[in-house]
């Protein structure tokens, strides 16, 4: 029985990044031989092991064989005549098989020892991202991921041969079988890498994202109002605002925001554009058509849709005087989900800033409606209430009541601060 560290953790190491979790694989072992030294199961589709100290996984050495479309379609073999390099071929690109003698991996990977029978050590040298072999074409999922990969890696590229295979894996409607769950968790996690656009600008190369959303595939080639978006084309500017999004830092729900903010332009009549007539509304819908597909969490679809409706109002928000700003906040729910309407705030600067020459142009939108928010939240309401509710006003009168409080607050903040 041999194990070996395999993977992401000596990719990392190579390329002198930040490690990531330890992955093993056991050659020459059957499940009972685990089992009895300790090792606990826990894979469902194959034999996988927690260590029974420090609880990172150990697989046991296999081969896949592709028995229907998807990636659940296969047949699995693992068995102790299973070699190292058979369980390397079935992996998906050559840097990610690349393994490790256990006895080398301790505190610090002792790599003179590196087993790398698919030379992923000079693809990563030569900044490649390559399949290992055809077997690559029986997985969809590995669209998903080498796109996230391109994300990751901003300075590699991508093998010509692999990107030949990857479309034709969607021709022949391989990405159309892919579940919601493995999508959106890849999707997720591009969207959090360094640079969020090049796994969208692949994903569209090779023909997958006309498939998995082509809501977002459609903006390419939709022309912006030229006098503020310098980049014309639509689709540019989404991937503009992604990576201003990685720029700042912006968590999962800013980045998914910004991704479908604009959807309804890929709809819109060309001539409608200037004026923005309606895209706002159509994007709301499309949005939460992809959510619907990709089972996206629910807390993410309801930030998306305040952005997608009043992104154009929060960007003209300057001109707003306290009453309208009042208005703004109440139909962004500010008063009940505050942090919420931070997180909008950012995927509108985001938004803002994702245009040629604007990458570092300031935001102040976003200070003032805090300001505003800040204002109106100070106002005490029950006082409010009960003294109309004395009056005899009930319901909408109430409310009005807070309103017209809530106004006068940002009226007095606004003078104070302008």
């Amino acid at each position: 029985m041999q194990t070996y560290l395999v993977g992401g953790a000596i990719r990392d190491a190579l390329l002198g990044r930040p490690g990531s979790d330890r992955d093993w694989v056991v050659v020459g072992a059957t499940p009972e031989e685990m089992a009895a030294q300790g090792y606990l199961p826990v894979g469902r589709d194959f034999p996988v092991f927690l260590h029974p100290e420090t609880r990172e996984e150990y697989a046991l050495a296999r081969t896949e064989r592709k028995s229907a479309p998807g990636y659940r379609g296969f047949v699995v073999h693992a068995s102790p005549e299973v070699t190292l390099e058979q369980d390397l071929a079935r992996r998906d690109l050559t840097v990610n098989a690349i393994a490790l003698p256990s006895a080398e991996a301790g505190a610090t990977l002792d790599l003179a020892h590196l087993v790398d029978p698919f030379h992923g050590r000079r693809d990563l040298q030569d900044k490649v991202l390559r399949h290992v072999t055809d077997a690559f074409r029986e997985d969809p999922v590995r669209i998903l991921r080498v796109a996230r990969f391109a994300a990751r890696f901003a300075d590699f590229r991508v093998a010509p041969e692999t990107m030949a295979l990857m479309r034709e894996m969607v021709a022949a409607g391989e990405a159309d079988a892919l579940v919601p769950e493995r999508v959106w968790q890849e999707l997720a996690r591009g969207l959090m890498e360094a640079r969020p656009s090049r796994m969208f600008e692949l994903l569209r190369e090779c023909g997958a994202l006309a498939v998995l959303l082509p809501e977002v595939d459609r903006l390419w080639g939709v022309p912006q109002p030229e006098a503020h978006h310098p980049e014309v084309d639509t689709g540019r500017h989404l991937m503009l605002v992604l990576d201003i999004a990685a720029r700042l830092d912006a968590p999962l729900p800013v980045r998914f925001a910004c991704l479908v903010h604009d959807l309804g332009k890929g709809t819109t009549p060309a001539d409608a554009l200037p004026r923005h007539i309606g895209h706002e509304q159509r994007s709301v819908g499309l949005l939460r058509d992809v959510c619907e597909r990709w089972r996206v969490p629910v807390e993410l679809r309801e930030l998306a849709e305040v952005v997608a409706r009043e992104h154009g109002n929060i960007h003209r928000s300057g001109e707003f005087g306290a009453q309208a700003l009042v208005r703004l906040l109440e139909r962004c729910d500010a008063f009940r989900k505050p942090a919420r309407f931070e997180q909008a705030l950012l995927a509108c600067e985001c938004d803002a800033r994702g245009r040629l020459g604007m990458e570092d142009r300031p935001y102040p939108q976003r200070e003032r409606l805090l300001a505003a928010l800040a204002a109106a939240r100070s106002v005490q309401t029950a006082p409010i209430a009960a003294r109309a509710q004395a009056e005899g006003a009930a319901g909408t009168k109430i409310a009005e009541s807070i309103a017209r409080a809530r106004v006068a607050a940002v009226a007095e903040a606004l003078a104070t601060h302008e």
